[in-house]
């Protein structure tokens, strides 16, 4: 399954949209993405996103997935600042 193409975000990851879905659906919190944090605390939000995300994409994806630049895994990865 995946996100339906309305919410996502052609750089990576959800749009505002999609995170508002996601907010309202689930009852969570999901905030945007923080590639160049402000603050420690959004500092910590991205570390802990780029190290979560590393680990899905060296478990979870095939060869040729880890290493398309255009799948959904990188463009998170990017979008993020993750390299």
């Amino acid at each position: 399954m995946g996100v339906v193409k309305k919410y996502q975000n052609p750089a990576g990851g959800l749009n505002a949209a999609g995170r508002a879905h996601f907010n309202r659906t689930t009852g969570s919190n999901l905030k945007p993405p923080a590639p160049n944090p402000k603050t420690d605390k959004d500092a910590g939000r991205r570390a802990s996103f780029c190290a979560r995300m590393s680990g899905m994409k060296a478990k979870n994806t095939s060869a040729k997935t880890a290493n398309d630049p255009d799948s959904r895994i990188n463009k998170s990865l990017r979008a993020w600042n993750c390299n």
